[in-house]
């Protein structure tokens, strides 16, 4: 936790760096490109049949680049990379021999690149939400994964508020792809997350 702490100490300090950049913020009443960077927090698990009985918690951290896409609409498409750290504690599985085995680690940290629908509706002293939705692709960067196949597919759902330059969003990372990775078993497993996140656009 301590380089997690580190990190949004950085970013809060760069903030006003970053906001002297007039084209920041989502104007919802014109086109713009944006880009801004990423700190956060993961809460992730393993659920299915190789399973986690502990979360783990761990970091985030990326940048991103988005386009509004429509002129009726305040409609944004938002990509970018991110380095993430997910997993689980205390992995079950059955191995080839059908042995039970505990307490195997399953952390894998990825290499991320999401695409995000926003929509932004815009409220008072500069403020504006953005519910998001929009599929990722995690392909595998380093980690103890015994249990775990990489790399990983899903879908992010969650809303971001901006004001001014600073952002904040709160969301759900839930994995479609099977990340089992027990030899001869015909198991499946997936990853998810509660992620909260903080940063600049600029």
């Amino acid at each position: 936790m301590k380089k997690l702490f580190l990190a949004i100490v950085a970013v809060m300090m760069s903030a006003p760096i970053f906001a002297q950049f007039n084209s920041g913020g989502f104007s919802i009443d014109e086109e713009h490109l944006y880009f801004g960077v990423r700190i956060g927090v993961n809460f992730s698990g393993i659920s299915g049949d190789v399973s986690s009985a502990n979360s783990r918690t761990g970091m985030t951290l990326g940048g991103v680049v988005g386009l509004r896409v429509s002129e009726d609409y305040p409609v944004f498409l938002e990509s970018g990379g991110y380095y993430t750290e997910r997993g689980g504690n205390k992995l079950t599985y059955i191995d080839s021999d059908k042995q039970l085995m505990q307490n195997v680690k399953g952390h894998a940290n990825y290499l991320e690149v999401p695409l995000l629908i926003k929509y932004g509706i815009a409220l008072e002293n500069n403020i504006a939400i953005l519910p998001f939705i929009g599929p990722y692709l995690a392909l595998g960067a380093t980690g103890d994964y015994k249990a775990l196949k990489r790399p990983e597919m899903g879908f992010k759902l969650g809303c971001g508020a901006e004001w001014n330059n600073l952002y904040l969003e709160a969301l759900y990372n839930f994995g479609v792809t099977n990340i089992a990775d027990v030899k001869h078993m015909d198991y499946s497993s997936h990853g998810h997350a509660f992620s909260i996140n903080f940063g600049v656009n600029f």
